[in-house]
């Protein structure tokens, strides 16, 4: 046998590099592998199939994550914002979405006691039926919008609960906002109840400009206007007799001697407001009597404003004997104003209020039927969308004067 020399033991040398170099990046591969798999199998080994947890507390075998049943069961951090949905019942429960479907929906098809494990489910989970998703697959919200000027005001309280009353009786809900006298404020509220997809609206305008409601109305949003016209678009609009109201009221006052006679008013730029205005020049120019400048005043109806509008009327060498007030809120500034007097000064207010017949004297008012408004135009509004395609019409109610004495004063000169 041939020892080996010096070339044998070269090429024995070179074969065990060359199997280092080849072996090294299969050893390498083979720990870069491993350390997740370890992973793996310690998660399965803590929260797996350890005996005696709930089926719904344990976790997949294949992935270390928790089950859907486990995640459906838990509550999240935030609880805020997080609603539980069909398809956390559908986990929580063990049955498919369309199951759960048909037992929200009351429809057939549902064992007994699949529907018993579902209603478990549903009041574990605190679960709600998404009305708002239900009906817009139908093309229909079932809610209306309604805009009003205050929500403080007195005024508006038995017109929004009527108009509530006459859309809960058509199933749908109200959802209200006040503009507070702003006509950019109305805008913004009335196209985010739009943005919203209310099936229609009630608004009592604060602005003379309603154009941009044009194309909401074209999209099929049913529109009533209430107490004031809108401006520049045609649409239903229904309202009080303000011109006759006041007109009546002011022709009550001359009836009982007086001629010079205030009136305090809202903002010009309300339509009611210069309605009033017409109707108590019109009373007064029936009677021939001229009237002076002084004795009128519009503006804001803040306590102060109408404070000082009085007080101006009432002062000077031929203050006026009579005060005609434009709105409820106005009166009752003038009812204080008036009991500082050591004098009798009639007063006649446009727009009944709580009380008012509890003064000494009780308040004579022109009063509206606030109830009535609110209701014939939630009426006209579920005519439109119960598919009605009558031309926009202007339904103006009638007055009534109620005396209880301030209006009834004689003036002392």
């Amino acid at each position: 046998m041939l020892m080996p020399g010096p070339w044998d033991r070269t090429v024995d040398t070179l074969r065990k590099y060359v199997v280092r170099t080849v072996e090294m990046p299969r050893t390498y591969r083979v720990r870069a592998v491993e350390p997740p798999r370890t992973y793996r199998v310690r998660a399965v080994d803590v929260g797996g199939t350890r005996p005696g947890r709930p089926l719904s507390d344990r976790m997949d075998d294949r992935t270390g994550q928790r089950t859907v049943a486990e995640t459906a069961a838990r509550r999240p951090e935030n609880r805020y914002g997080n609603r539980p949905t069909m398809k956390d019942v559908a986990a929580r429960a063990g049955v498919g979405l369309k199951t759960v479907s048909r037992v929200v929906n009351g429809e057939p098809g549902v064992t007994p006691d699949t529907e018993r494990r579902v209603q478990e489910a549903i009041e574990a989970l605190g679960f709600r039926r998404n009305d708002s998703a239900r009906v817009l697959r139908k093309g229909r919200t079932a809610s209306i919008g309604l805009v009003l000027e205050d929500l403080a005001d007195p005024f508006y309280g038995p017109l929004s609960r009527a108009v509530e009353e006459v859309a809960r009786a058509h199933g749908a809900l109200l959802i209200n906002g006040s503009s507070a006298e702003d006509p950019d404020r109305e805008q913004e509220l009335v196209l985010a109840l739009c943005a919203r997809r209310v099936d229609g609206l009630v608004v009592i305008p604060a602005g003379d400009d309603h154009r941009y409601l044009e194309p909401e109305i074209a999209a099929g949003v049913a529109t009533v206007f209430v107490d004031r016209p809108a401006g520049k678009i045609d649409a239903d609009v229904v309202l009080s007799d303000s011109f006759g109201g006041a007109r009546d009221g002011v022709a009550h006052l001359i009836a009982h001697g007086h001629r010079r006679i205030g009136f305090i008013g809202d903002q010009p730029r309300i339509h009611t407001a210069i309605e009033r205005l017409r109707g108590y020049r019109a009373a007064m120019e029936d009677a021939g009597i001229p009237v002076d400048e002084a004795w009128m005043s519009l503006g804001v109806t803040d306590p102060a404003r109408v404070r000082a509008a009085a007080e101006s009327m009432l002062a000077g060498p031929e203050p006026v004997t009579a005060i005609f007030a434009g709105n409820n809120r106005v009166t009752v500034t003038v009812v204080r104003v008036l009991a500082a007097l050591d004098r009798p000064v009639a007063l006649v207010g446009f727009d009944d209020f709580e009380l008012a017949d509890l003064l000494d004297p009780g308040v004579t008012v022109v009063a509206q039927d606030a109830a009535q408004l609110g209701r014939v135009a939630a009426e006209r509004l579920f005519r439109q969308l119960d598919g009605a395609t009558e031309a926009p019409e202007r339904v103006e109610l009638p007055t009534r004067l109620i005396q209880r004495g301030s209006g009834e004063r004689a003036p002392l000169d």
